[in-house]
């Protein structure tokens, strides 16, 4: 499919932030994208009826899908229907997730686990409802919306969400090799902390065990007090989130074979671009030297 075709896109996690930010830019870059968002008829049934008037006012091809990522049944029904009305899907871009701040320590098994259910598993359910179909087309593109802690710069008390994001990177890094013999690409967006423009730290979730979050208090209340705003302070005034978006339409529209594994999008340059940089080298020459040259893209190390 030559690189200016429009597609049939699927963006997880659409009902705010980054998601509703790229379903939007894809919509307006001419392509059909399909915002997957849960509850649409109830608790997102607002931002459903947003997304409606956006797709009215600008004459885009823009429609909300009910996808839970953390449903198995709900991934498959919503690959389907976009697969019913467009015969095809080309793009899946993995942007479902959720942040949570606090000690460690406070957090539950079963919260970690549910962290890992939205940001990990998540991913894995798209993929296994949505890859049939771009594995029998012999094309597609999988985007996954990571994040800079991954590798950057790793605040404290941020560590449940961290953990998570560093392993949808590893399960990303590994569908890479996989699926690109089928003419699939993949292309890792990662956003530094960005503190404003969307309801990410807003909607953070917060530790269960509230007796041992209460002993971290005592010693580093002040510093959790201000945590968001030293991150903050390290963010250019001019650091806009739609560029993270635009990041996407931008790999969305380069010719398969020739994505960068990475994108980053970090204002604040808290270091994960350089070890990543490292990262994916050594990935690229160790495959080489094992004899998997065909599974590196030109940007496999880019």
């Amino acid at each position: 499919m030559p690189s200016d075709t429009p597609r049939t896109v699927l963006v997880t996690g659409a009902s705010s932030g980054f998601g509703a930010l790229t379903a939007r830019a894809l919509a307006r870059a001419g392509h059909t994208v399909y915002a997957g968002i849960r509850q649409t008829a109830t608790r997102n049934a607002p931002a459903v009826d947003d997304l409606r008037r956006y797709a009215a006012d600008h004459d885009v091809a823009l429609h909300a899908v009910e996808l839970d990522v953390t449903s198995q049944e709900s991934a498959d029904s919503a690959v389907a229907h976009i697969a019913a009305a467009q015969d095809r899907l080309d793009v899946v871009v993995h942007n479902a997730g959720h942040m949570a701040s606090g000690p460690a320590e406070a957090f539950t098994p079963e919260q970690l686990s549910g962290l890992y259910d939205v940001n990990v598993l998540g991913a894995q359910r798209v993929n296994r409802a949505a890859l049939p179909r771009l594995r029998a087309q012999n094309e597609g593109l999988l985007v996954w919306i990571g994040s800079s802690s991954t590798r950057g710069g790793c605040p404290p008390f941020l560590g449940p969400y961290f953990a998570a994001k560093a392993a949808m990177d590893a399960l990303a890094v590994s569908y890479a090799a996989e699926i690109l013999r089928f003419g699939i690409d993949t292309a890792i967006v990662v956003p530094g902390a960005f503190t404003s423009g969307t309801n990410h730290f807003a909607h953070a979730g917060t530790p269960a065990d509230t007796d041992r979050a209460a002993a971290y208090d005592e010693r580093y209340g002040a510093l959790l007090a201000g945590l968001d705003e030293r991150l903050a302070a390290i963010i250019p005034a001019d650091a806009d989130v739609t560029q993270v978006a635009d990041a996407v339409v931008r790999l969305v529209a380069m010719p398969t074979g020739g994505r960068p594994l990475r994108t980053h999008v970090d204002p604040s340059r808290d270091g994960s671009e350089v070890v990543s940089a490292v990262a994916d080298r050594v990935r690229a020459d160790f495959f080489r030297r094992v004899g998997l040259d065909d599974l590196l893209t030109a940007g496999s190390s880019l």
